[in-house]
């Protein structure tokens, strides 16, 4: 598979099924070297600890990269209930374990309804937003405490497909602006015990589902660019 440089700077839409460990800005930075270009961008961050689809734009394209944003996301994952982190996710290590024994997958699924349709959500304190000009994380570990404000976020559907060793298998179809590690620390408040985000893959973005992605392993081997 190959596009001259001609295409790359006149525009093209890729999509890219993000590794585990790799930030976004990682990505954006390989195809920058693999494809030599720098008018290039992508369409939704996704944590390092997540997997899955990363819409990435070059040329005229990445003047659409706030519309390919604005659409509906998709995610499946894992959420472990029992404990809680400080990140919500295993960005941080695990404290506070409760027991689970006495929490069935019908308990789950019963509080499920008021985590779905339109809801206030508090964004992780360990975030990227910005408070008086500062990225909130970095208040966070310096050990300043930050008041964030509720925002409108929608979640179209919410399932819970298995509980299994405190393990809830879960899918999720959300509005931009949604942090899966707040729902899981909110489900784990709701449901007594606590809860953290495990894993997390986004698997579709409007139209664009992960299951045409390509890796970054196929991009380096099979991509290239002619003059």
């Amino acid at each position: 598979m190959s596009y001259t440089s001609k295409q790359f700077e006149e525009g093209v839409v890729l999509l890219v099924d993000k590794p585990l460990g790799w930030t976004s800005f990682d990505v954006i930075r390989k195809l920058r070297h693999l494809i030599r270009i720098r008018k290039i961008g992508h369409a939704g961050t996704l944590d390092p600890l997540a997997t899955g689809l990363l819409i990435v734009c070059t040329g005229k394209f990445t003047k659409r990269i706030n519309q390919y944003m604005a659409q509906q996301k998709e995610y499946t994952g894992t959420i472990t209930i029992g404990a809680t982190t400080p990140t919500y996710d295993l960005e941080s290590e695990p404290t506070n374990f409760i027991a689970t024994d006495h929490i069935t997958l019908e308990k789950v699924r019963s509080i499920l309804p008021q985590f779905t349709g339109p809801i206030e959500q508090i964004p992780p304190a360990h975030s990227a937003i910005k408070v008086d000009g500062k990225r909130v994380y970095e208040l966070a570990r310096k050990g300043k405490e930050v008041k964030l404000e509720p925002r409108s976020v929608h979640i179209y559907s919410f399932e819970v497909l298995s509980l299994q060793d405190a393990q809830l298998q879960f899918r999720v179809v959300c509005s931009t602006g949604t942090y899966i590690r707040s729902l899981a620390n909110d489900l784990g408040q709701a449901l007594g015990c606590g809860a953290y985000l495990s894993s997390l893959r986004r698997t579709r973005i409007g139209e664009f589902d992960v299951s045409t992605a390509h890796t970054m392993e196929s991009f380096a081997a099979n991509f290239s660019v002619q003059s």
